[in-house]
């Protein structure tokens, strides 16, 4: 089984990590990661995240935030996550794939991977 390199939060919990996101893990033990966060390291419990061995590819659905006074209440219900630099985006209609404002990349929609999971 190849190394798990990258986590991103499973569960809606107050961290410094953006919803969808994926990260590069710096450290892993039984019930902590650290994690490369804008190159400083946060540690976090190793139950709230998702591992994986490698990052994702794809745009992460992430439901919208509730009274959060500075996230855009015209993008509605779900917005999107950048699988590259981790921007965030309006989710127009039920698109195939999206082209990243931020990065210029083009990637799928992971419509078919609820977000967060459950614990």
């Amino acid at each position: 089984m190849p190394a798990f390199q990258w986590a991103r939060m499973k569960v809606n919990v107050k961290s410094a990590l953006r919803l969808g996101a994926w990260y590069r893990i710096l450290k892993l033990s039984a019930s902590e990661v650290v994690l490369d966060v804008k190159g400083k390291p946060v540690p976090l419990p190793r139950g709230q995240l998702q591992l994986s061995p490698t990052p994702g590819l794809r745009w992460t659905v992430v439901p919208a935030p509730h009274n959060a006074p500075r996230f855009p209440s015209a993008w509605g219900e779900q917005y999107a996550v950048c699988p590259n630099c981790r921007d965030r985006a309006p989710l127009e209609s039920h698109p195939a794939s999206m082209r990243c404002h931020r990065c210029n990349g083009l990637f799928e929609v992971a419509w078919n991977e609820p977000y967060p999971a459950s614990a």
